[in-house]
């Protein structure tokens, strides 16, 4: 015979809702930095990839003018010195491109040039769909978090584009007030110098939440206003080792 107690359980019976605990604050944080990550994948793989096509289209070029005959020593010598720099090159470059998937947490980049890093990633997807990027950024050096610039900057980027119904222009304006950088994303459609072409997200679009979770994640202030997003981040200096190039 059955206990009265576990008749009782909610746990008793098969019919009876599982309790689903909702995420946490870093879960959901996380999700929306690898749903970003998924957006990113094409431009990364393509920055991966360039200058290895360049050491085998070299590679491929030496090999032909051997196939003719013993070239020049200097001429030997100048292809040599050409396929080097671009191994090195794509080192560089790998290595850049593993940064966006484990980035040093404490890193620190100047506003603009974390910024244009960034644009320059995504300009020619951006392009593809009818969006023109444009900025105005200060002169001064102002550092702050590369990851959280990455993520949130991109994010927003990502935001307003997937929300939009066709092209434009999308401006981004910095200006350091009171010992922060304050990030202005305006959205102009139908402002682009190009016609959007049809756009399906290889992935999933980047919600508000999403933007909104990365932000609470690091403390960073957002706002959105219609097609406006401002975004708020203290100055940082980094405290880890200073890294060293590769050779």
């Amino acid at each position: 015979m059955m206990d009265p107690a576990l008749a009782h359980s909610p746990t008793s019976t098969a019919d009876s809702p599982a309790v689903v605990a909702p995420p946490s604050a870093a879960a959901t944080a996380e999700a929306a930095r690898y749903a970003v990550l998924r957006r990113l994948g094409p431009a990364l793989k393509h920055d991966m990839v360039v200058n290895l096509q360049a050491v085998a289209m070299m590679t491929e070029v030496l090999g032909a003018k051997l196939e003719r005959g013993v070239p020049s020593q200097s001429e030997l010598q100048n292809s040599m010195a050409r396929i080097h720099r671009l191994a090195r090159e794509a080192v560089a470059n790998c290595l850049r491109v593993v940064g966006w998937l484990e980035p040093a947490e404490d890193e620190s980049i100047g506003v603009r040039e974390g910024v244009d890093e960034c644009l320059a990633l995504v300009r020619s997807n951006f392009n593809f769909r009818g969006f023109v990027l444009r900025t105005e950024l200060p002169a001064n050096d102002f550092d702050v978090s590369r990851v959280l610039l990455r993520h949130l900057l991109l994010a927003s980027l990502l935001h307003l584009t997937d929300e939009a119904p066709a092209g434009g222009e999308v401006s981004v304006h910095a200006e350091i007030a009171g010992g922060m950088v304050r990030l202005a994303l305006q959205l102009q459609p139908g402002r682009g110098d190009t016609e959007a072409m049809p756009f399906e997200p290889p992935y999933r679009q980047v919600l508000w939440s999403d933007v909104q979770a990365l932000a609470d994640a690091d403390g960073a202030q957002l706002r959105r206003e219609d097609d406006r997003i401002l975004i708020r981040l203290p100055r940082m200096v980094a405290t880890g080792p200073v890294g060293i190039a590769p050779l």
